[in-house]
């Protein structure tokens, strides 16, 4: 068990890709996947991403919800969303201050140069709110979504 498992989620409230804001209690009473990604339109991002949109009938059948988060703004979370058809809110946290919250702004390097940034990591929240699993390090690609809906079905018993 990971260190934020068994804890209650922390609130936000953010501006969405889809027009006005997201809040975490919009999904009071349902499972909701929140994925943190680094940055709107790079390869492993968009791969991930559309893992999402491609299960989304399958998180929806199974009552849950779905939000993206990194920090660039909401236009930027509009064109990506609206280039790879994403059927599901991206969520801009420019401050990086939910990303804060959630542990997943870290320090990362690149070809030897260290910088702040979000991290690749997932969230389950449940219907009370709690984080009933984390993913530290989830992977850039497509089947994640699987592994986070295989979960998510062993938790609802379908």
């Amino acid at each position: 068990m990971t260190t934020m498992e068994g804890k209650k989620a922390p609130a936000f409230t953010l501006p969405a890709s889809t027009g006005g804001k997201v809040a975490l209690k919009d999904f009071k009473g349902q499972y909701l996947v929140i994925f943190f990604y680094p940055k709107d339109s790079t390869p492993g991002c968009t791969k991930e991403a559309c893992g999402f949109r491609d299960n989304m009938k399958a998180f929806a059948k199974l009552s849950a919800a779905v939000v993206g988060i990194s920090i660039l703004d909401s236009k930027s979370k509009a064109r990506f969303s609206e280039r790879q058809a994403l059927n599901y809110p991206l969520l801009a946290d420019e401050d990086h201050k939910i990303a804060e919250k959630y542990g997943v702004w870290k320090e990362k390097s690149f070809y030897g140069r260290k910088f702040m940034g979000i991290t690749r990591e997932t969230f389950l929240v449940g219907p009370n709110g709690k984080i009933v699993k984390h993913w530290e390090k989830a992977k850039g690609n497509e089947a994640h979504s699987d592994e986070v809906l295989e979960c998510l079905k062993s938790l609802v018993g379908k």
